[in-house]
């Protein structure tokens, strides 16, 4: 299987792995992080959710990157500057420095592809993303499970072995916790 990782520029295949399978529902789209107040996050309600997702899909930078099973996708990770995301005013995620990083902070993989190394594709791919948009380093925000199994509904913020096996480091220690395991902060510089 060679998995092939692309920006996110299709909006249907985004659809495919962060919307919800009705329409109508209520679903994170991955916007849970963007840059807007709580208030203008909980106004998106059902299709304009989506919306606002299309519209994402057609700036620069583009809101992620998919990847590709053929002509499948079968994955999706969230990149873009932090400056654009809410970890630039998150209390409990640190800033480690005013370097201009990008913010790596949702990794998805769709089930029936998973255990197929299709995330260490994606934190690739999102790494070789915010290189080409010059980015100075990537952060990540995952949890330090201490290979303890982290439930699924969680696990789209990644684990410290996952970004460790693509090079990052811890940088920082947070007080965010996710399913009872504490979130780290860790940093690939590309410089």
């Amino acid at each position: 299987m060679a998995i092939e990782v692309r920006t996110a520029d299709v909006f249907e295949d985004v659809a495919t792995m962060v919307g919800p399978k009705r329409p109508d529902a209520q679903s994170c789209w991955c916007l849970s992080y963007r840059s807007m107040s709580s208030k203008d996050n909980q106004a998106l309600v059902g299709p304009a959710r989506g919306e606002r997702v299309r519209e994402l899909v057609g700036e620069e930078p583009r809101p992620g990157v998919l990847a590709y099973d053929g002509d499948e996708v079968v994955g999706w990770a969230a990149v873009h500057p932090r400056a654009d995301t809410s970890f630039a005013k998150n209390r409990r995620i640190p800033h480690v420095d005013d370097l201009d990083v990008w913010a790596l902070w949702c990794v998805r993989v769709r089930p029936g592809h998973r255990g197929q190394g299709i995330a260490h594709s994606l934190v690739a791919g999102a790494v070789e993303y915010a290189r080409a948009c010059g980015a100075p380093a990537v952060e990540a925000y995952p949890v330090d499970n201490d290979g303890a199994k982290v439930d699924l509904t969680m696990a789209y913020v990644g684990t410290r072995s996952l970004f460790e096996r693509a090079g990052f480091t811890k940088a920082a220690d947070t007080t965010s916790v996710l399913n009872g395991f504490p979130r780290i902060l860790m940093r690939l510089d590309l410089r």
